[in-house]
């Protein structure tokens, strides 16, 4: 059976058909990027550096995979900012929030390890272990952790996604993008990032339930209790 040959798409051959069909492309470009100027626009007086983020009660590490059980290069440059901004007295809680949806891969377990093995009490550490994406993430640290002020932590390609999300979510967000070393894998994020602003303006606008949520947890709470007692 002979395939039909492939024709290319004629090209307008008016001035005014070219012109429509610049029109569209322009329309279509400024509307990929609406979401992008969003986030840009929410996130844009809310970005510091680990020297000048306001001190805050709870720092939130979101997970960004494993390595053999241990945080991914990534995902260790993140908890490493929390530990410095723990050790500086400008954060008393970190929340570690990631995906625990198989028996053999655990980010907030592994997220917590690293933290003590870097000098943050384990009673200072909350686990989500539900935070299968940003928004979720988000959603559960003010519904279920009750965060309502938090600085969140994450690589410059994706803080800008965690401050908006948070914020659309509840949570007065301050964002510490971390430093990463510009590799393939800094490149993939940062192209991933153009998809995922739509996400994110589409969860921003709809503020759909995370796949999990269930009842109140008190483990932040009582963490910053604990520091109260401590300080006292």
């Amino acid at each position: 059976m002979r395939l039909p040959a492939f024709r290319r798409p004629r090209l307008p051959r008016t001035r005014r058909g070219q012109r429509r069909l610049v029109q569209a492309v322009m329309a279509g470009c400024v509307l990929a990027l609406l979401p992008a100027t969003w986030m840009y626009t929410v996130a844009g007086d809310r970005l510091r550096t680990a020297v000048d983020v306001p001190r805050t009660d709870v720092a939130v590490v979101f997970g960004a995979g494993l390595w053999d059980g241990e945080p991914s290069p990534y995902l260790a440059h993140r908890l490493d900012a929390a530990a410095k901004l723990y050790r500086e007295g400008r954060v008393e809680v970190v929340l570690v929030t990631g995906d625990n949806s198989r028996e053999d891969y655990d980010e907030p377990d592994a997220m917590r390890v690293y933290l003590t093995r870097h000098g943050v009490p384990d009673g200072r550490i909350v686990s989500d272990y539900a935070g299968f994406d940003t928004w979720d993430s988000c959603v559960r640290a003010k519904k279920i952790f009750g965060v309502d002020e938090a600085v969140l932590i994450s690589q410059g390609f994706h803080i800008r996604r965690a401050v908006a999300l948070c914020e659309a979510a509840g949570v007065e967000s301050y964002g510490v993008g971390v430093d990463a070393v510009h590799d393939a894998t800094w490149y993939y994020g940062g192209a991933r990032e153009i998809l995922a602003a739509g996400k994110a303006a589409l969860d921003a606008a709809f503020r759909p339930d995370p796949r999990f949520l269930g009842p109140r947890e008190p483990g932040v709470d009582r963490a910053l209790v604990t520091a109260g007692e401590t300080l006292g």
